[in-house]
């Protein structure tokens, strides 16, 4: 009996030392171990440029490794996938853009590749304004250059953008409906393969984020001839809006921000969204997105959710107006 007893009572604490052992790992104060940063585009481009300055700050405010993984194709539809598929656990995060979220998903033939539900907003990173650029030794030396070759050759001008569904390419779409003109649209993995093709002589034009071009435009190397914000941008203040230009109402922009996944627990995410904000409030942080052209707009989650479901909104309108191909 003795024995028996002494049996249970060796089992009892055995399992009592496992149910302690549980809880102990479940109270582990987060972050415990490396976070991954998923951009869904190819590097070089806005998101990467945006994701890796902040990155390199919330990796000393929350105190682990950051890592940031290159996930391109689909318009951003490939890495967000990978993050809705990732564990709710708030080691792995995607930086997401108001186009690729909430556009590219209306350019797909049959099922969506993934639906808002799917992820949790964690906090805006920033709003970037974009350049129509070309060439510094390009023959379009305005806009009006460019407008006139475009109506006199349709078809004929070659524009490149970081990937269908993003701000990029809505930013072309409705230039091609605003100013009567049609374009040869080409799509790439991210701004940076564009960027290079453009350089190389292979397309006329990009339209693009200022973060990723601010260092080709300040050497001379691309020529900005419209911007597409319904005001001027700061860093290019002698740059002209397509509103002067006479495209009414015409004000595009790209908004940046982190992703995780759907069910991550809402402690982790008050945490990671007050470390963003953190970050962003720092100085060397905000001067050099500043410098690149990137306005740091530090939001709640919720503010941040609620942003998307507008964002959402327009995108759903220009659906309706026949904007959105689908491929």
């Amino acid at each position: 009996m003795r024995i028996a007893i002494r049996s249970v009572i060796s089992a009892g604490l055995l399992g009592l030392s496992a149910l302690l052992s549980v809880a102990a790992q479940a109270q582990t104060a987060y972050p415990s171990r490396p976070i991954t940063i998923i951009v869904p585009f190819a590097p070089g481009g806005n998101l990467d440029v945006t994701t890796r300055i902040v990155g390199a700050e919330l990796s000393k405010i929350l105190g682990q490794p950051i890592a940031v993984e290159n996930k391109a194709g689909a318009g951003g539809a490939i890495g967000h996938q990978a993050l809705a598929r990732a564990n709710p656990d708030g080691y792995t995060l995607l930086t997401t853009a108001n186009g690729s979220f909430t556009v590219t998903p209306r350019l797909q033939q049959g099922k969506r590749p993934f639906e808002a539900r799917e992820f949790a907003p964690i906090g805006m990173i920033g709003i970037t304004p974009q350049v129509l650029e070309v060439r510094g030794t390009e023959k379009f030396k305005t806009f009006n250059d460019f407008l006139s070759y475009a109506k006199a050759n349709p078809g004929k001008v070659s524009v490149g953008h970081s990937g269908n569904g993003t701000t990029n390419h809505i930013a072309l779409l409705q230039l091609e409906e605003a100013a009567g003109i049609k374009l040869n649209i080409v799509p790439y993995k991210g701004s940076g393969p564009a960027l290079s093709d453009l350089l190389g002589g292979q397309i006329d034009a990009v339209v693009d984020q200022l973060p990723s071009s601010m260092s080709y435009l300040k050497s001379g190397k691309l020529s900005p001839l419209a911007v597409t914000t319904a005001k001027r941008a700061p860093d290019l203040p002698e740059v002209p809006t397509f509103v002067e230009f006479g495209l009414k109402n015409f004000d595009v922009s790209t908004a940046s921000g982190l992703l995780a996944p759907a069910n991550t627990p809402p402690s982790v995410i008050e945490q990671l969204n007050k470390a963003l904000n953190q970050a962003l409030q720092n100085k060397d942080v905000a001067d050099r997105l500043i410098g690149l052209g990137s306005a740091p707009t530090p939001m709640s989650s919720k503010q941040f959710s609620e942003f998307l479901m507008s964002e959402d909104a327009k995108a759903e309108a220009l659906e309706k107006r026949g904007l959105l191909v689908v491929e």
